[in-house]
């Protein structure tokens, strides 16, 4: 219990919630999230699930049965220390680098200031972003690593590439509630540089932020259920590419014979 209340103390100081926001959240006292990150108060398995769903992150990561997937971005010529293996190891080089900051201040341009946008939506947003593109020209446009979590894709090079831009003063990060849920809100602080984009790029983009853009997180989570590269995945593994390819109807984006 130790270990678990640490896990949720350092995920909710990375998530920037408070232990008051926290526990109006789960439904307890701040009391009781004090002993629970202090390995005091056991978690209930009610209360897990809610906290996989407020961190975003699997079951298995929060009762630590997983090591949590490492990013290297191209600066970095050491992997940093941890105390346990990580699952992957993901290298982003400088041409992967500069789409995905680009295509995500895009992004941030076009629907930031929406109520709904946080970093639930813009997950699922770069999902389809990623996955209609491969479907319809089989080619990666952004290319990132999407894991199955329990409420749905999540890219796993996310959370080190927008570190990255936060501390360039790229983008800035702002802590809100929608419908009682805390909420993380990314405001671009320039506009993208589309010189390095294909004109069909761009034309995909618009219209999954035209079609998905106005869902609350609930809504485009449900969705993203359905599809058939999520249906096909095991909880916890990376969700392949190539099962686009098998998708229904509703969600294809590419005409076959």
């Amino acid at each position: 219990m130790v270990a678990i209340g640490q896990r949720i103390k350092e995920l909710r100081i990375k998530t920037g919630i408070s232990q008051q926001k926290l526990a109006d959240t789960l439904g307890v006292s701040r009391p009781t999230i004090t002993q629970i990150e202090s390995g005091e108060r056991k978690v209930s398995s009610d209360e897990l699930v809610k906290l996989s769903e407020i961190f975003d992150c699997t079951l298995e990561y929060l009762l630590g049965l997983k090591g949590e997937p490492e990013v290297i971005l191209h600066e970095q010529k050491k992997a940093p220390e941890r105390s346990r293996e990580p699952e992957m190891r993901i290298n982003v080089p400088q041409k992967n680098l500069d789409k995905f900051r680009e295509i995500f201040l895009y992004i941030l341009n076009r629907v930031a200031s929406k109520p709904n946008i946080g970093e639930t939506v813009i997950y699922k947003l770069l999902y389809f972003i990623d996955f209609d593109f491969y479907e319809k020209y089989e080619e990666q446009l952004i290319g990132a690593t999407y894991i199955k979590n329990r409420y749905g894709p999540t890219p796993v090079e996310f959370k080190k590439i927008v570190e990255k831009m936060i501390n360039d003063k790229q983008i800035m990060t702002v802590k809100d509630s929608y419908f009682d849920y805390p909420q993380t809100k990314y405001l671009p602080l320039r506009k993208a540089d589309l010189s390095g984009l294909k004109a069909n790029e761009v034309e995909l983009i618009d219209g999954v932020l035209n079609k998905l853009s106005d869902m609350n997180a609930s809504q485009i989570s449900d969705y993203s259920h359905h599809d058939v590269p999520w249906l096909t995945t095991e909880n916890g593994k990376v969700i392949e590419y190539e099962a686009v390819f098998y998708r229904t109807p509703m969600y294809s984006v590419r005409e076959y014979d």
